[in-house]
C-alpha cells in the first residue's frame, strides 16, 4: 500500500552499475524505482507503441524519466523525442544523464524539452532536489502528495534506526554520493526549473 504513495521514477541506463548507483539514490529518497537498460525496453515498459497511458506495466504511474544519453541501440535523446511526440507521455518529465559535459549536445536536449541534463556521477543530493520538483508539480494533490511521501520516508528511517532492525541493511552511500566538487554539483538546466 505504501509503494502507492511514492513517486515512480523509470530510471534508463544500459550501464549495469550505473543502474543500480541511480536505483540506490532512489530509493534513498524514498522513490519507487523500475529500472530498465535501453530506450527501447523504456518505450516497452511505458507502453508507448499502444499509446494507452503513462501507467507502467505494473499499473504504477510513472512521475519522471530519468535516462543516460549514450546507449547503443536508441540513445537518450531519441527516447526524449519519442516520449515528448507522444500526446500521452509528453507531460512526464524527461532528465538526461551523462558523464561528458558537450554543450552542443546539452543545449539540444533542453530544447527538446529535457527538464535538466546532469553531469554523472548523480548525486544524492541531485535526487532529492529532482523528488522536490516532481512535487511542486503534482498540481492540486501537492500537499497530501508530499505528506505521504514524508509519512513513508518517516517510517523507513524509523526501521532503519531501530536496534530491533539491524538485520535489514541500511542504504549504503557511495563516494559518489558525497563528491562535492562544485562544477559538477551545478546542474544544467533550462531555465532553473529544478533547484
Amino acid at each position: 500500500m505504501e509503494m502507492a504513495q511514492e513517486l515512480h521514477v523509470l530510471a534508463v541506463d544500459d550501464s549495469h552499475v550505473d543502474r543500480k548507483v541511480i536505483e540506490r539514490l532512489l530509493k534513498i529518497s524514498c522513490c519507487k524505482v523500475t529500472a530498465v537498460e535501453s530506450g527501447t525496453r523504456a518505450l516497452q515498459y511505458l507502453g508507448l507503441d499502444g499509446e494507452k497511458s503513462s501507467m507502467g506495466i505494473d499499473g504504477l504511474k510513472v512521475n519522471l524519466i530519468l535516462t543516460d544519453y549514450s546507449m547503443p541501440g536508441m540513445t537518450g535523446y531519441e527516447l526524449l523525442k519519442k516520449i515528448k511526440e507522444s500526446s500521452v507521455l509528453s507531460k512526464i518529465p524527461v532528465v538526461i544523464m551523462s558523464s561528458e559535459k558537450i554543450l552542443p549536445r546539452i543545449d539540444r536536449c533542453l530544447e527538446e524539452g529535457a527538464e535538466e541534463f546532469l553531469l554523472k556521477p548523480v548525486k544524492l543530493s541531485d535526487v532529492k532536489r529532482l523528488r522536490d520538483f516532481i512535487l511542486r508539480g503534482e498540481g492540486d494533490d501537492n500537499k497530501e502528495t508530499e505528506k505521504n511521501i514524508e509519512q513513508v520516508c518517516s517510517r523507513k528511517r524509523k526501521l532503519q534506526d531501530d536496534p530491533t532492525t539491524q538485520s535489514i541493511p541500511s542504504p549504503v552511500v557511495t563516494a559518489h554520493d558525497i563528491e562535492s566538487s562544485p562544477e559538477s554539483q551545478q546542474p544544467l538546466s533550462k531555465q532553473s526549473k529544478i533547484g
